[in-house]
């Protein structure tokens, strides 16, 4: 009977090792009690049965998890578990391929800096030189760099 408890222990003790060490990253409950388990697999073995039984249940609990974890890390289960989709979409760059220097528009969101606003019939993300800029704010694309649209505030002057 005592061995069957010590068996259970340390089987116990290796599943929730490899739980802590697959599924729950870090420190946690699991692996926790995994080290309780094999501990006191190893106590009492040692504590009732006999000293020789404790070095046995230590070098069989060592070796099992040492095992297990090389079994489990050579088995496909992992290739299984990964995540291995490649994203390949792209953003449509479209609208901002359409707007130009010196266009106008008017701010759908505020700019805090980097916003959207409507240039030329499109929502684009554009950025403020000028710095916080409200929205329903109209503004005048300054310059396109590497993709970015710079924009200020545009001051309508009617004539």
């Amino acid at each position: 009977m005592d061995i069957l408890i010590i068996i259970g222990l340390i089987v116990a003790g290796i599943l929730l090792f490899l739980v802590e060490i697959f599924v729950i990253p870090g420190i946690s409950i699991a692996g926790i009690f995994a080290f309780l388990c094999l501990t006191y697999a190893n106590y009492y073995a040692f504590a009732n049965i006999s000293a020789s039984a404790g070095f046995v249940t230590l070098a069989a609990s060592a070796i099992a998890c040492i095992g297990t974890l090389i079994l489990f890390m050579k088995s496909k289960t992992l290739d299984k578990m990964a995540l291995t989709k490649d994203i390949s979409s792209t953003i449509d760059h479209e609208a901002e391929k359409s707007v130009k220097v010196g266009d106008t528009g008017i701010t759908v969101t505020r700019l805090a800096l980097i916003g959207m606003a409507d240039v030329n019939g499109h929502n684009v993300e554009v950025r403020s030189i000028d710095g916080f800029i409200d929205e329903r704010t109209p503004i005048i694309v300054t310059r396109i760099i590497d993709g970015s649209i710079l924009v200020e505030k545009h001051n309508k002057v009617n004539y």
